[in-house]
């Protein structure tokens, strides 16, 4: 690989660069980047030739990205979340709680805990606006792809300001016209008889979790499905007996907690943001609302 150690490269090349990784084409870069596919072609030919190097090969299925394509990729990401940092912090300056936060959490925490913590924080902060990622993903706050995390693990990071919120308690959970139509099982060893609703493939946690929980089981499963949104809308709609946030479900009337105490499984969940943001007034009012959020959510 040569390159032109004299040129500076525009970030607007590279910002190109990914989109075409990502969508796969010119055309699809330019429409989701919203400039013309021209531009975007240019942008890759300078790249590669202030690189020296071929980032993408047509084929017929659109442009297929290099091995050094490929190895650029995270240096790339790394600038573009750390472009989008700049851009939210450079919206926060001046008086007043106000700019862009970028908030991160799982699915289920995402849609279903935080958006009533979020509406009062924008009613105190009208100013204020939030990006929520929703991703089971960790999101690498090192590296500014989020200023704020809620996750289910703890943070190694020195970096890394994080306060342990408390353990999500889990529990079979279903559809009381389910337990109607197909009764109540008395013991855990009831439970294959029963439509369960679990995951298809396997995480660390669903292996740890099967340490403690042995019935817990692909084979075992009528309905599968990673996403636990899905697996909480099966559980919803009386697709058969699932796991769920225990609280969560004591919010839904229809929903009845099975064998209650049976599964020793929680997840302890962590708020987290980059100790640099620690005096940032958006971040931290955001961090403060979110912390106090979701320890009431704990207490119900």
């Amino acid at each position: 690989m040569t390159t032109d150690n004299t040129t500076e490269i525009g970030w607007e090349l590279y910002r190109s660069y990914l989109g075409v990784l990502e969508e796969g084409s010119l055309s699809g870069a330019a429409r989701a980047m919203g400039i013309a596919q021209p531009t975007v072609g240019r942008h890759v030919d300078a790249l590669e030739k202030a690189l020296g190097v071929t980032l993408f090969t047509r084929s017929q299925t659109g442009l297929l990205p290099t091995e050094a394509a490929l190895a650029l990729q995270p240096f790339a990401q790394a600038m573009s979340s750390s472009a989008a940092a700049l851009k939210r912090a450079a919206e926060s300056q001046g008086s007043g709680i106000k700019g862009t936060v970028r908030v991160t959490a799982s699915e289920v925490i995402g849609q279903e805990v935080l958006p009533p913590i979020l509406a009062q924080l924008q009613d105190a902060h009208p100013g204020l606006k939030v990006e929520l990622v929703l991703t089971s993903r960790v999101q690498d706050l090192l590296q500014r792809e989020a200023d704020i995390a809620v996750r289910m693990t703890q943070p190694k990071q020195e970096q890394l300001i994080a306060r342990h919120i408390g353990a999500v308690r889990l529990g079979l959970h279903a559809h009381k016209d389910y337990l109607h139509k197909h009764g109540t099982p008395a013991s855990l060893a009831d439970l294959p008889k029963y439509a369960l609703i679990g995951f298809d493939e396997e995480t660390p946690f669903v292996r740890a979790a099967r340490k403690q929980f042995p019935l817990w089981n692909r084979d075992n499963f009528a309905v599968r499905t990673d996403s636990d949104m899905a697996q909480l809308a099966l559980i919803r709609a009386g697709c058969g007996i699932g796991v769920c946030q225990v609280n969560l479900a004591a919010r839904d009337p229809n929903l009845v907690h099975v064998l209650p105490g049976s599964i020793p499984l929680s997840l302890e969940t962590w708020l987290t943001m980059h100790e640099d943001l620690r005096h940032n007034p958006r971040c931290k009012v955001t961090f403060d609302a979110l912390l106090l959020g979701l320890q009431d959510y704990m207490a119900e």
